[in-house]
């Protein structure tokens, strides 16, 4: 029998090993990621790669690191199915397969020279972090910077070192809201919409980069508008129930878009008038 050869690299399983690992919070799980052929992930803010775990199956999941790393790539897990509980059980020194990275992320090229105004909601700051990251590392290709987070809870913040350190910092705005503070929680309280009316940007030239729970976008959308930040310049990535990450399964579909080859970051003018988006 003839050995089948796959001529699309784009399916090829790339053989990885977990440097490192961190419990961020109770379902959330870091991990460093080394790439065995010594090769770069090549990938852009925004993108997502397939993780999968031999005989257990494959997951997408968004790379949460600055492409100006190089050596290295992190994502961060959260534990809610068969495979993400399995990935859970790894430590420094397993092996995990990798295809990817897949999508269109954030345009970069675009947004240099323009002042940011990024939002994260919950465990959305995993793919914007790729973003900040790579935008702090070129930080005088860059207008403005404002940072919004939100969350349920204190407890359920992820990189809190890095948070402290972006608070710490002169040459950007960073602020962080909680739904339900807990009794040694000091800072504001709210909805994540609440940071936004206060916020001193230019629109003409701010592009808001927003990632979240579904429930989020429709009403940062709206205090967006009144901001009167343009349409196509409110950047959205759409987190569907991808399977194959090549467009061919049809799970991330939104009308004639496919979220894992299209998007996931699409601009709001778009998509703005299909409903199934929302």
């Amino acid at each position: 029998m003839e050995k089948m050869v796959i001529k699309d690299s784009s399916y090829r399983i790339k053989k990885a090993k977990i440097l490192h690992t961190k419990k961020m919070t109770e379902n959330e799980k870091f991990f460093e990621i080394v790439l065995k052929s010594g090769e770069s992930l090549d990938h852009e803010p925004g993108q997502f790669v397939m993780i999968s775990l031999l005989g257990i199956g494959e997951i997408p999941i968004s790379v949460c690191s600055s492409p100006t790393r190089r050596d290295s790539f992190d994502i961060c897990v959260r534990a809610v199915g068969k495979v993400t509980t399995c990935i859970h059980k790894l430590e420094a020194g397993d092996e995990v397969g990798i295809r990817g990275p897949y999508g269109k992320g954030f345009p970069v090229s675009i947004l240099e020279g323009n002042s940011l105004l990024i939002i994260a909601g919950g465990l959305g700051i995993a793919p914007l972090r790729s973003l900040i990251n790579y935008v702090l590392a070129n930080r005088r290709d860059f207008g403005m910077v404002h940072i919004l987070l939100g969350c349920k809870e204190p407890k359920e913040l992820l990189f809190s070192e890095e948070l402290e350190q972006w608070n710490e910092r002169t040459d950007l705005y960073y602020a962080c809201t909680v739904d339900r503070a807990a009794p040694d929680w000091a800072g504001n309280v709210g909805l994540i919409t609440t940071l936004i009316p206060g916020v001193d940007i230019e629109p003409v030239r701010t592009f808001a980069a927003v990632v979240g729970p579904p429930v989020m976008y429709k009403f940062v959308i709206k205090e967006l508008l009144a901001k009167e930040i343009p349409e196509r310049q409110i950047l959205l990535s759409f987190e569907r129930h991808m399977k194959c990450g090549n467009g061919k399964c049809g799970r991330c579909q939104i009308q004639s878009l496919y979220c894992c080859q299209d998007g996931p970051v699409f601009n709001y003018e778009q998509i703005k008038n299909m409903s199934e988006a929302f």
